[in-house]
């Protein structure tokens, strides 16, 4: 006889485990299935840990440069095992989180394989033991893994995933990253900031290419004034692991290819969702390039069965997926919820200098069909920014020239990860430029600049 519940939730990480929180909170009777641990990629192998690690390289940059701040720091070093055990232990903090969660929220938790075996069933297998599970609802978050290069798998030893990247055996001397999305951007800035000579490899025309073109160049000229190497409409034709290291043959803008060896290699190329071997087919779920198919409310075309997270497509963000969690549950449990929309996602990269953004770039705007007024004001005029010795960076708005609505925002600099929610906030009250001019922003803040950007793009900028 299966235990049957509610609902059940497939898979753990961040939009599973607060989609199974809510359901509980609404009266559901609620199990959640795990294969590996609760919290998911972005708690044990992703979002948490690695802002461990770049906050090690942050505070040994800073080491490195004492004397900016009239201080001396003599015999800066590191040792690579407390780095690595350090972040672990952010980690395992965490998910011993999530599992106080689990019980405060009476959560039934099964640990296993879990598969979809008919129309409101799902089958956990764990050690070769199966159990059966029903219940009327079941939401599949299983979330995303690495994607490979089809000519090199990561081997862990020399080619790495992030999942590699983040355990590393030994500090790499001279480290390729292949792709600069948010990922690649942030183990190339930690590497670096640990002394590593780093190497980007772009097949697009710009780093970071879904952020605002300007925010892109301003952080190419930041890392090569780090020092870092980086080639942009470029790609890796080939890329062979040694006992001693990799060599690649890279093939730039002007078509020529050239052989270097590195002691590493990083691949991030993007993700795949992890659809397949879970009975979606059998079902008949609708999936496109692998993602499952599903409406503003994570339905998907087959009664029952809902989809969030990564697995259903981008934006590929934890803070995404725990909110489709919610809306999700919410409409199972007839509350009427709004319907999950994209338009107001943040997005948030970790490296020095950090970027965060939200809504519009200043080209999406225009491609629009908007007719903009942009702000824009550097780290420079700011009066906290300079005390704080961080005085490299922008805010940059996007309005509608008509209408004065916040179309987007971008932001690189100092703590800008942390700002950028003043603006989601203010688009999803649909604020208007006039209500963000008579905002009062507290000095000495960085909050300032947020202001200030504003003002500038109906040209009433005060401090620069």
């Amino acid at each position: 006889m299966a235990d049957t519940y509610d609902l059940i939730v497939l898979g753990s990480g961040p939009g599973g485990y607060v989609a199974a929180i809510r359901a509980a909170q609404l009266g559901l009777k609620t199990a959640i299935v795990e294969r590996e641990k609760l919290g998911g990629i972005c708690l044990n192998w992703g979002c948490i840990p690695t802002k461990a690690l770049l906050r090690t390289s942050e505070i040994n940059h800073y080491l490195t440069h004492a004397s900016d701040y009239g201080l001396t720091a003599e015999m800066v070093g590191f040792d690579l095992a407390k780095i690595v055990d350090r972040s672990r232990k952010v980690a395992g903090q965490l998910n011993a989180g999530v599992k106080g969660l689990m019980k405060k929220n009476k959560i039934v938790v099964v640990e296993g394989e879990g598969t979809l075996a008919g129309k409101g069933r799902l089958k956990v297998t764990k050690e070769g033991q199966d159990t059966e599970l029903a219940a009327k609802h079941i939401i599949v978050a299983t979330g995303a893994r690495a994607r490979d290069l089809p000519f090199a798998k990561a081997d862990g030893e020399r080619i790495w995933t992030y999942r590699h990247a983040m355990v590393p055996k030994e500090m790499p001397t001279k480290l390729l990253v292949i792709g600069s999305g948010a990922i690649g951007v942030e183990f190339a800035s930690f590497y670096s900031d640990m002394g590593c000579d780093v190497t980007i490899v772009e097949m697009l025309d710009r780093i970071l290419p879904v952020e605002d073109e300007e925010v892109s160049a301003f952080v190419h000229k930041q890392f090569t004034k780090q020092g870092m190497k980086i080639h942009v409409s470029s790609g890796v034709e080939s890329l062979e692991a040694g006992k001693s290291g990799v060599k690649a043959a890279i093939k730039g803008k002007d078509g020529k290819s050239e052989t270097q060896e590195f002691s590493h290699a990083i691949v991030a190329i993007g993700i795949v969702p992890n659809s397949e071997d879970i009975g979606l087919e059998a079902l008949g779920v609708k999936t496109e390039r692998g993602h499952i198919a599903t409406d503003g409310y994570g339905r998907t075309n087959v009664e029952g069965i809902y989809a969030i997270g990564d697995v259903t497509g981008p934006p590929w963000l934890a803070h995404k997926a725990s909110h489709e969690g919610v809306v999700c549950v919410e409409a199972i449990a007839g509350k009427n919820p709004h319907p999950f929309e994209t338009w107001n996602i943040p997005g948030c990269t970790y490296s020095r200098p950090q970027v965060a953004s939200v809504g519009l770039t200043e080209a999406k705007a225009k491609e629009a069909g908007h007719e903009v007024k942009v702000g824009k004001f550097p780290f420079i005029g700011n009066g906290k920014a300079i005390a704080l010795g961080e005085a490299e960076g922008f805010v940059k708005t996007v309005f509608d020239a008509k209408t004065g609505e916040l179309l987007g925002a971008h932001m690189v600099g100092a703590e800008v990860t942390e700002l950028i929610q003043g603006y989601a906030v203010a688009r999803q009250l649909e604020t208007t430029e006039a209500e963000l001019m008579h905002t009062i922003f507290p000095h000495p803040t960085l909050s300032e600049m947020m202001h200030e950007s504003v003002l500038d793009a109906y040209g009433r900028a005060l401090h620069y």
